[in-house]
């Protein structure tokens, strides 16, 4: 069934959860609101939500290094210093300095996007659409599902996870809240390949650490 858009914006409003966890619970529920709340508190997403607001201070600074040629700093933080020694925490952490290695994200979410890279990148799918003849009705649709690919490609949250891509970073995350207990943010990254930005021949670094990751 058809789920609105209000039906999906009073769902947020009461979870706190993503709009597109959001969508896919009333999807599965039918349209009913009481139950999609149900199965977002299930899935654990709405508890993740709810300690997003907590203040995160403590946490641990990772690195990874691979074959000398990428590195990676990434900081993520925890409201004690107590779940930053915990090792799945650690863990966690240093997947997430592999996933920028290997994925070289360059935002950690949509809402680090600057407005006008968002802007650009619309005006570009919107003259593709355009100039593939697809009809008005559906070139909204069609631009929409093409910017999350784009956001996909940038933001390491909206990343399918290096280990199992069926699984994005972001519910990643939220497994990890809702299982130690306290809020999580992947605050900031770096990374660094050797002769970045310097004319150089191709090699995929990327898929290299990929592979390395799944073994």
């Amino acid at each position: 069934m058809a789920i609105s858009a209000a039906l999906v914006k009073e769902l947020r409003e009461r979870t706190g959860v993503g709009m597109m966890d959001c969508k896919k619970a009333l999807q599965e529920t039918e349209g009913n609101i009481e139950q999609a709340i149900e199965l977002l508190r299930e899935k654990g997403l709405s508890k993740a939500a709810k300690k997003a607001s907590r203040i995160a201070a403590e946490g641990l600074v990772d690195s990874y290094i691979h074959g000398g040629r990428i590195g990676v700093l990434i900081e993520v933080n925890t409201e004690t210093d107590f779940v930053a020694k915990n090792e799945n925490f650690q863990e966690f952490v240093h997947d997430m300095a592999m996933q920028v290695a290997a994925a070289n994200p360059k935002y950690v979410s949509k809402e680090d996007v600057p407005e006008e890279e968002v802007q650009k990148e619309k005006e570009i799918l919107i003259h593709q659409v355009v100039n593939e003849g697809k009809p008005e009705h559906v070139a909204e649709k069609i631009v929409e599902g093409r910017l999350g690919k784009f956001f996909e490609q940038i933001c390491l949250l909206e990343q399918p996870f290096i280990k199992d891509p069926s699984v994005k970073v972001k519910d990643l995350l939220n497994e990890q809240i809702t299982t130690i207990g306290e809020n999580i943010k992947i605050r900031r990254f770096v990374r660094f390949e050797v002769g970045e930005g310097l004319e150089k021949r191709e090699e995929d670094f990327a898929e290299e650490v990929a592979k390395q990751m799944k073994n």
